[in-house]
């Protein structure tokens, strides 16, 4: 007899039970796993998300796990229903009463004993498989109704630890879950300071934008006004040597045109004579002062 104390038959009932467990174990963590996964190849397309949008992922998800999760300890329950189905039907062949002790259910040690067990029945590599191409349903031993009933007790126990092992499973994945949640509600806080901060960074930008264009306006116009007033100041520097020419071109005119005239010769003979008569008068002036 080995680690849990029934005879060889049982523990082979119960080899098997675990490993139909065990396999629904498996398909259980790769449905979730499955939701995970899909939730990252449909959903996950994206660099940044908005808080609305991450919150509706993880609201999608939590419903699919919680479906799932909540599908298979229904499905687990109805089995293990089956299974006690099977025992109480063999027992009340035999005119016996099975009772069950719930509160063993929660026996660390005995839930200890359980997977210990599982380990070396799925780890050694020394352990021989004990499992029948057919297994035949649950059948009495020739022996007392007592031991029997013990014996039972002992299997629905075994089961119950089994369960309490799928249990820690399941609430395992359960933390992770919440643990993935608490990830993804960081990395929402995260992204809300990025973005306000890149607000800000855009406000910045626009007003740096607005001030340089208005500077660029002026900075235009400036150019203009004193492009233009230049080329007024060439424009009004030829009309002043236009007009300064056309001033001495007039005055040489006039002063041609005085010179011609009668009066200009008239006053240019007297002023010939009075200028003969000063002459004179300085020789004569001269001629005085020197007999003197």
């Amino acid at each position: 007899m080995a680690e849990l104390g029934v005879n060889e038959h049982h523990q082979n009932e119960v080899v098997s039970y675990m490993r139909f467990a065990r396999f629904k174990r498996s398909m259980c963590l790769k449905t979730v796993d499955s939701c995970f996964q899909d939730l990252k190849d449909s959903r996950l397309v994206e660099e940044t998300f908005t808080v609305d949008e991450v919150i509706d992922m993880l609201d999608g998800l939590q419903s699919v796990v919680h479906s799932e999760v909540e599908s298979e300890l229904i499905n687990t329950t109805y089995t293990n229903v089956l299974l006690l189905q099977q025992l109480f039907s063999q027992a009340e062949k035999w005119y016996l009463k099975l009772q069950t002790d719930v509160s063993d259910l929660e026996n660390r040690e005995l839930l200890d004993q359980v997977a210990e067990f599982e380990k070396s029945e799925y780890t050694s590599s020394n352990k021989k498989s004990t499992a029948d191409p057919i297994k035949p349903k649950l059948a009495p031993l020739n022996e007392g109704g007592s031991e029997l009933l013990n014996k039972t007790v002992a299997y629905l126990q075994e089961e119950n630890e089994k369960l309490k092992t799928r249990l820690r499973t399941i609430e395992t994945q359960a933390t992770a879950a919440l643990d993935e949640k608490s990830k993804l509600e960081k990395s929402l806080r995260d992204l809300q300071m990025i973005q306000g901060d890149q607000k800000d960074i855009t406000e910045l930008e626009n007003k740096v934008a607005a001030l340089k264009s208005q500077f660029e306006k002026t900075l235009n116009d400036t150019t203009a006004n004193q492009k233009f007033l230049e080329e007024d100041l060439v424009t009004t520097k030829h009309n002043l040597l236009k007009v300064q020419d056309q001033l001495s071109t007039a005055e040489k005119e006039l002063e041609k045109k005085f010179q011609q005239t009668a009066a200009y010769r008239n006053m240019k003979e007297i002023l010939t004579k009075k200028n003969e008569q000063i002459k004179d008068l300085r020789r004569r002036l001269s001629k005085y002062e020197s007999e003197d």
